[in-house]
């Protein structure tokens, strides 16, 4: 595959560098809130001709150099058995939790593939329908990211009902973990049979654990994932997690996400040269004026330069960032040079 994304990912040589941005298929684009209005969160997801559309639309509508297939972290609870919804103006709530050995045991791991019938289905479409040189990047959520949603029941700016209970019940904390690495590896896996060219973990809420607590209950079963598929490029997001580049750099992926808190001098005195990074403009650049957001994208850029790198924002975009600045942001990197 003839693509930036791709090259730069294998340590090859381009001419500049890639772009894509985190949460680019969604909530920021008019087309996909008409869409949003007619359909549920998981019809979107679950139907392919849904998922194919939503996920091709910034291709289109913005320029990115990759796709990323249109779907959530939180389909391991829901086919482990969890009913979750996404409940407007709440974010996601899960109709119980696992927070007892009894509800560790009601977990069901076993045969997952059959209860997510439509994913090969929407992968193979969207490869269908996207041109030939775009890769479509596959995605999971660390184990520690959908403990914390497990545990806790919903969303939360600091999950310190997960963080306890992994404190105060250790040994059956790690077995949820373990629970929750083996479906993701099993559901990871059936994203690369059906097709996704590259994949990225999302450790939202890594950022959360201090640096002993992160390499007892994240850093470990992040390892499993990517130690599982070595064949296929990989990149690693933990949010918040600049106090914990030294032991991201020692998981086998190619690529590492920054948030907009880490420097681009400060990663390149923590990640080894044979990772790619990946960031890590404020979102909220966005918003600002064109000529700002033209100057400190090539800034940002320039910062990185020396250094194997795909441009993206720090976080995932916010819902409220126009589609043409969007586009500036894409086109301002698709534009620089080395």
């Amino acid at each position: 595959m003839n693509n930036n994304f791709i090259k730069v990912l294998k340590g090859e040589d381009v001419d500049r560098p890639p772009v894509w941005m985190m949460r680019q298929a969604g909530r920021y684009l008019p087309d996909y809130m008409k869409l949003k209005a007619k359909y549920s969160f998981f019809e979107r997801i679950e139907t392919p001709e849904l998922a194919t559309e939503i996920t091709i639309m910034p291709v289109h509508q913005v320029g990115v150099d990759a796709a990323i297939l249109f779907s959530d972290i939180l389909v391991i609870p829901k086919v482990l058995g969890i009913n979750v919804e996404l409940v407007p103006g709440k974010g996601p709530l899960l109709e119980s939790t696992v927070t007892s050995e009894a509800e560790y045991q009601k977990l069901n791991g076993e045969d997952i593939i059959s209860r997510m019938p439509t994913v090969e289905a929407c992968i193979k479409m969207i490869k269908h329908e996207l041109p030939a040189d775009i890769p479509l990047i596959g995605f999971v959520g660390s184990p520690w990211t959908v403990f914390c949603y497990m545990v806790q029941g919903k969303g939360s700016k600091d999950f310190s009902e997960a963080k306890s209970f992994a404190f105060n019940h250790p040994e059956l904390a790690l077995k949820i973990l373990d629970k929750i690495t083996e479906a993701t590896i099993t559901y990871l896996g059936h994203q690369i049979e059906s097709g996704i060219d590259v994949f990225q973990v999302f450790d939202s809420w890594g950022g959360l654990l201090d640096r002993q607590n992160y390499l007892a209950y994240s850093l470990p079963f992040i390892h499993k994932i990517c130690n599982a598929f070595p064949g296929i490029p990989s990149i690693v997001f933990a949010k918040g997690g600049w106090h914990l580049l030294e032991d991201l750099n020692k998981i086998d992926c190619q690529g590492l996400g920054l948030d907009w808190t880490i420097s681009a001098d400060y990663a390149k005195s923590k990640i080894s040269s044979d990772k790619a990074m990946q960031g890590n403009l404020d979102p909220s650049m966005l918003l600002s004026s064109d000529e700002t957001l033209v100057k400190r994208t090539n800034e940002m850029i320039e910062s990185f330069e020396g250094h194997r790198y795909i441009a993206n924002l720090g976080h995932g975009i916010l819902p409220n960032i126009p589609v043409e600045k969007a586009k500036l942001f894409v086109d301002t990197v698709k534009a620089y040079r080395y």
